[in-house]
């Protein structure tokens, strides 16, 4: 009852801040909106793909029970089964400085996780209940700055990232990306770039991102976004919005005490959200969010702080599981139930 209670009042805090704080980045009148400039909107759209997140958002999420196996260093060792996994995650991104060709930003953001597992002990089929909490909480400065290169519209995004637990401040990060606009017309937006990672634990330094929007005739839309998402969407009722595809997620938090000294370790996994989400605009700018389907976990690693994620000292390999998750965001920035 106190988390709740202590998860809300966090919440209630985020709300007055992302109403304090945030900018609707347009705010043009009914008619020049209906013949606002293609480039315009495809800068919306770009800068929202690039957001660490929108200006508000609470989310929680359930995994089904699933089994897994798991491997110490080179050796198997028994697996066992998750029988809970849930998450709250609160964020909240506030602009500062917002002038023409820049905008300056600050994200704050909070995630929890529960955990309860039944692990077999090695060498016998006894199992013994584990059942833990971790809290995972990161902020940043983030500037974004908009140009032109070869005739064409980019954005630059750069932002330093520290993150921690409850206990302890652990690291500092550096995000870097690039996306130039290759074609932007009122039926199909696409851009192109990449994103470089300074961050020790990276899975790879280096990402090229690709985004690419469709209109077609019959309503639905074509939404990608690599390597993040693919999704098919469509604008049902008049606020809402259905969409079917794939999504990449993920869950990290710090170890302590593991091994009775004083390594600090970092757990990381990568996850593949594949199902239906059902998004509906609520009081003009909240946005109400659903999701369900089935998530793949490729693996789960425990690294060593100093050390890289391919480096694990422990690493689990879950079985594709049911997941659900619903969520309330602010979000002035949204195309979502205005005119497209």
């Amino acid at each position: 009852m106190n988390r709740i209670k202590s998860t809300m009042t966090v919440f209630g805090m985020l709300i007055i801040s992302a109403k304090c704080f945030s900018q609707v980045t347009d705010s043009i009148p009914k008619k020049a909106e209906d013949s606002l400039s293609i480039r315009k909107r495809v800068v919306a759209f770009a800068a929202d793909k690039f957001a660490i997140a929108r200006p508000l958002n609470f989310e929680f999420s359930n995994t089904a029970p699933y089994h897994y196996k798991s491997k110490k260093q080179d050796n198997i060792s028994p697996g066992g089964e998750v029988t809970s996994f849930q998450q709250v995650k609160l964020s909240a991104n506030i602009n500062l400085i917002k002038k023409k060709t820049w905008l300056l930003s600050t994200t704050m953001g909070y995630r929890f996780t529960s955990v309860a597992t039944d692990v077999t002990k090695t060498g016998t089929t006894d199992q013994i209940t584990m059942d833990n909490d971790f809290y995972y909480l990161f902020s940043s400065l983030n500037l974004s700055y908009f140009s032109s290169l070869f005739g064409k519209r980019v954005i630059y995004n750069s932002s330093v990232v520290v993150d921690g637990s409850d206990k302890h401040f652990e690291r500092v990060k550096g995000l870097f990306a690039g996306v130039m606009v290759l074609k932007a017309n009122q039926k199909t937006k696409m851009t192109a770039g990449f994103m470089v990672n300074i961050d020790p634990g990276a899975v790879t330094p280096f990402i090229p991102i690709f985004s690419y929007e469709h209109k077609f005739n019959n309503g639905l839309i074509a939404d990608i976004f690599l390597p993040r998402s693919i999704q098919l969407r469509k604008f049902v009722f008049n606020s809402g919005r259905i969409s079917l595809g794939t999504e990449l997620d993920g869950t990290s938090f710090y170890l302590y005490n593991l091994d009775g000294t004083s390594q600090k370790y970092e757990y990381r996994q990568l996850d593949i959200n594949s199902g239906l989400t059902y998004e509906h605009v609520i009081a003009k700018h909240f946005m109400l969010t659903a999701k369900s389907g089935v998530k793949v976990t490729p693996t789960g690693r425990i690294f060593k702080k100093e050390e890289a994620f391919q480096k694990p000292v422990y690493q689990v390999t879950p079985d594709p599981a049911f997941y659900f998750n619903i969520g309330i965001s602010f979000n002035p920035f949204s195309l979502l139930g205005k005119k497209n």
